[in-house]
């Protein structure tokens, strides 16, 4: 494993700025180390929420259809507890406003992110997909129209769909649950139309997000991996810019602007 007091250097920071400026269409997947450098804690690992509690049960959606109601007051019932409080207080880091800037540029074109934290949302994300869904909105499993949490009474649980008097459930996808179709069809829409892909938080292990970033590799696409540590793309990367998101990010975009700005002159 990688020193972590490893630091991309300038040239090698300037090297992925160059190809995220070359490329036709430039995609990124984020994940957990992002959140993390928010101050939310990772779910899986050492210090992480479910190996201290415990991981949640793998039927965790059949048990939700199985009994709604007694789902919806287990969830409220934990609302302040560790596992939703870091949540609450989170808010974007350097990492996340970087992406929103690269957005910005115009050489960013999608973002795929594991997280589940409202960040990139709240940063200013406005080309987003949510994979494993966002855990203050609500979702209706039959007509798929999502809902701010504050926008539903919660007084008669389990809530119906105020639009089609569907079932309503958090949007966070569940252990047994399928990723929504909707998110699945943006995610393999722009992953197919993508170039290069930028790999920040995450080592992309997990699946499906994972196969979004590996199919652009295998078509020939570039890969830029922004992480602490090698992980297990490493060796499948054309740059590896060690360090923390919040820290590296903001260093690409800033060289991309460079960049951008002496082709011009």
């Amino acid at each position: 494993m990688a020193d972590a007091s490893r630091i991309a250097s300038d040239e090698e920071i300037r090297e992925g700025a160059r190809m995220i400026l070359a490329a036709r269409y430039a995609i990124a997947l984020t994940g957990a180390g992002m959140s993390v450098e928010s101050g939310i804690p990772p779910f899986r690992g050492p210090g992480g929420l479910w190996t201290k509690y415990g991981e949640p049960p793998m039927n965790g959606f059949q048990r939700f259809m199985a009994d709604p109601k007694k789902a919806w007051e287990d969830r409220l019932s934990k609302r302040n507890d560790e596992l939703f409080k870091p949540l609450t207080v989170a808010r974007p880091n350097p990492g996340h406003l970087a992406l929103v800037e690269m957005e910005a540029l115009g050489v960013l074109r999608f973002v795929i992110t594991q997280n589940i934290d409202d960040l990139h949302r709240q940063a200013g994300q406005k080309a987003l997909a949510e994979i494993h869904g966002n855990w203050t909105l609500i979702r209706c499993l039959d007509c798929a129209r999502r809902f701010d949490r504050d926008a539903i009474s919660l007084e008669k649980l389990p809530p119906a769909c105020p639009r089609c008097g569907g079932l309503l459930k958090s949007d966070t996808v569940s252990f047994g649950e399928p990723i929504p179709i909707d998110v699945l069809n943006m995610c393999a829409e722009h992953s197919a139309k993508a170039d290069l892909v930028i790999v920040a938080g995450t080592s992309a292990t997990v699946y499906p997000a994972a196969g979004f970033a590996l199919e652009v590799k295998q078509r020939g696409g570039i890969l830029i991996e922004v992480n602490l540590y090698e992980s297990e793309i490493t060796h499948y990367c054309d740059v590896s810019l060690r360090g923390g998101s919040a820290e590296v990010l903001p260093r690409l975009v800033k060289a991309v602007d460079e960049i951008r700005r002496e082709t011009m002159s």
